[in-house]
């Protein structure tokens, strides 16, 4: 069984095996030999998402030791940050309507490290929202960005919001 995934400029078949093995080893012992990693296996596929992926330092959003393995990694409450591979597709994938400018909706957005690559790719006058149920992590995700990348806070091009919501019964 193959799956294939389709953008104008990109066409990719990889076997269901390849995908769940992670067969490609993007892991690295600095964020730019990851990035490097995931870029010679295809999977970064774009330079808009290859500057993102180089600007925005994982290691800042996940705080356990060698941030740089391509694995999902505990966050806290319950909750993982993707490999890297995972941002790198996703990000090549959207590469063409995260333009200068652009407004981009980050749902789940967890240590907001994919919101803070959206962000660089929108410029200061695109607008990224991460939305992230869980109260302490829109707390951490927001000190995350501030240690990182102040100033998509301070010129307002992103913002980490979240609400409680009560149910009854």
């Amino acid at each position: 069984m193959q799956l294939c995934f389709k953008r104008r400029d990109l066409f990719r078949t990889w076997t269901l095996q390849h995908l769940w093995s992670m067969a490609w080893h993007c892991n690295g012992v600095t964020n730019q030999e990851m990035v490097t990693k995931l870029k010679e296996t295809g999977i970064l596929a774009t330079a808009r998402a290859e500057a993102a992926m180089l600007a925005v330092d994982r290691a800042r959003y996940c705080h356990e030791a060698d941030p740089y393995l391509d694995r999902p990694r505990k966050i806290g409450y319950n909750v993982t940050i993707s490999a890297p591979h995972m941002h790198a597709y996703a990000l090549s994938v959207l590469s063409d309507q995260l333009f200068d400018g652009a407004r981009a909706l980050d749902v789940g957005s967890g240590s907001g490290y994919l919101s803070a690559c959206m962000a660089f790719m929108v410029g200061p006058r695109g607008r990224v929202i991460g939305i992230e149920h869980i109260p302490e992590l829109i707390e951490v995700s927001t000190r995350n960005v501030r240690e990182d990348c102040p100033h998509f806070l301070k010129d307002g091009r992103l913002k980490f919001i979240g609400k409680i919501i009560e149910t009854n019964g």
